[in-house]
């Protein structure tokens, strides 16, 4: 089948796509959100996803489908599309997550996939084995093989205009998640979901998802649609997709509706707990939370539901307009504020900024600064990178303060970028806006900067004017480079002193 994915922009290492479903005869935008569609219990018809919520593609369980005395045969004869009113992309699962959940299904690959396919579904899903994060390495490595042949199996079929995904597996084991991954794309199946990580989501263990992520992203090629399975709370969707991500979908918007839970981009509150609606939806700007506690279940559970897509649909996006710009990383960190956890993915998102700095783009709208986290950055890091390629000699004033004594050169010194010369001072991302108070990690990765540029020019004799960076920043620098301190915050004068002289 041809290339089924289409890159329209990235910033970091999400991106803005295009995702061809042939046999739904639809193009979806990705990133993308798919609300999982119990064929059983419908809380939101598929209809009003599509209609109200904009839902280009949902997901619903083709195992459940096949075991039902009552849907199988509609299914069967109608067709998916037909059965749930929805125009949109129909993707199935094949009874993994039953298998997760129980131990045991009574289906084989080539059965459920055939039966999806007879179903009408648009994408469809092998019998994958979800490895719990935390196993023993023996176990997640002979569960991935198993995996894998059953993928084999899968690419095998003759299935039609029908994409059938390549779920990726490996427990918590970055090699064997990346193994996996690689293995997984040589079939030549379509779409990749990333699998068996809802338990580090519904943990809060958003370091560990992203060196899960980041390892099965080093498996694929950049013309792999990922699909992170089970994601579908909007408080990370923008860590998710910064990561590569294209494909989410869960259940969580009717799940927590049923429990009396509301969704927010900074976590989860308790319907009991609310004297107000922190949104802007519909459903918010026209009741209370003490009307919905006053409701029938049905509508209870209906208005919640509503609400928890309305902000999931508006968080995707936020996150596509921030991809547009050239911006998402901020949203991440803006994101990352609502909870020590995220925090902590935050920080383990920015481990792999080398893998980030492979797809982000090298212009932009702007840069913003907004924490220490910052001056990891790839952008950071591609332009430490890059002054290794400027040709220095002489001698060359770095400072934070104006030019000041007899040198060959005056450049800016910038944190978190360190040395900028001239030229570049009206580049991107150079043209960044900055806090006036500097914090230590910023200063720390300017004087890397510093390092950087003297390790590719040993011949220049360098002087740093700086104000008032710690001593940790300080030892950062060669030995080679003098130390001048500039008195005060304000760079309309320099002001300073040597600081063996003081």
């Amino acid at each position: 089948m041809p290339p089924v994915f289409e890159v329209r922009r990235y910033s970091a290492a999400g991106r803005l796509g295009e995702l061809r479903v042939p046999r739904a005869g639809v193009t979806v935008e990705t990133p993308a959100l798919l609300p999982v569609v119990n064929p059983h219990v419908q809380t939101i018809q598929p209809a009003q996803l599509e209609a109200e919520f904009g839902a280009e593609m949902l997901i619903t369980n083709s195992y459940v489908l096949h075991g039902s005395d009552e849907l199988r045969e509609p299914a069967l004869e109608r067709g998916l599309h037909d059965l749930l009113d929805f125009s949109g992309a129909i993707m199935t699962d094949s009874g993994s997550f039953q298998l997760a959940e129980y131990g045991d299904i009574d289906v084989d690959t080539p059965e459920i996939l055939q039966f999806q396919h007879d179903v009408g579904a648009d994408v469809g899903t092998p019998v994958d084995i979800p490895t719990p994060p935390d196993v023993s390495r023996e176990r997640a490595e002979t569960e991935r093989a198993t995996t894998q042949e059953r993928l084999d199996v899968a690419a095998d079929m003759d299935l039609g205009d029908m994409l059938v995904t390549a779920p990726v597996q490996g427990s918590t084991y970055p090699d064997l998640r990346e193994t996996a991954a690689r293995e997984a794309a040589a079939t030549g199946l379509d779409v990749f979901p990333i699998g068996a990580v809802v338990p580090l989501m519904s943990d809060y263990r958003f370091a560990d998802l992203v060196d899960v992520v980041a390892a099965a992203k080093r498996g694929l090629p950049q013309s792999a649609p990922v699909h992170l399975f089970g994601a579908g709370h909007p408080m990370m969707f923008a860590l998710a997709v910064a990561l590569g991500c294209d494909l989410f979908d869960s259940a969580a918007y009717a799940i927590y509706a049923r429990d009396g839970r509301y969704m927010t981009v900074r976590g989860t509150e308790h319907l009991e707990d609310l004297t107000y609606f922190p949104c802007e939806c519909p459903v918010c700007a026209s009741t209370t939370p003490a009307d919905l506690q006053d409701a029938s279940e049905d509508e209870r559970h209906r208005h919640l539901a509503e609400h928890n897509l309305h902000v999931s649909f508006g968080e995707m996006r936020r996150v596509k307009q921030a991809l547009q710009r050239g911006r998402l990383l901020e949203l991440v960190e803006t994101r990352a504020r609502g909870h020590p956890a995220m925090v902590d993915g935050f920080r383990a998102l920015l481990d792999h900024a080398h893998q980030l700095e492979a797809t982000d783009p090298v212009t932009g709208d702007a840069f913003f600064a907004l924490s220490a986290e910052s001056a990891r950055r790839p952008e950071v890091r591609r332009h430490h990178d890059r002054l290794g390629r400027l040709d220095v000699s002489g001698t060359l004033l770095l400072t934070e303060g104006d030019r000041h004594g007899d040198y060959d050169e005056c450049w800016r010194l910038v944190p978190p970028f360190g040395p900028v010369p001239p030229e570049l001072s009206d580049v991107y991302p150079l043209t960044g806006e900055m806090p006036e108070r500097t914090d230590r990690a910023t200063q720390e990765a300017a004087a890397d900067g510093v390092a950087a540029l003297v390790d590719a020019a040993p011949e220049a004799t360098v002087t740093v004017a700086h104000r008032d960076w710690p001593a940790t920043a300080l030892e950062r620098l060669p030995e080679t480079v003098e130390r001048v301190a500039l008195s005060g915050r304000s760079t309309d004068s320099y002001g300073g002193q040597a600081e063996d002289d003081r």
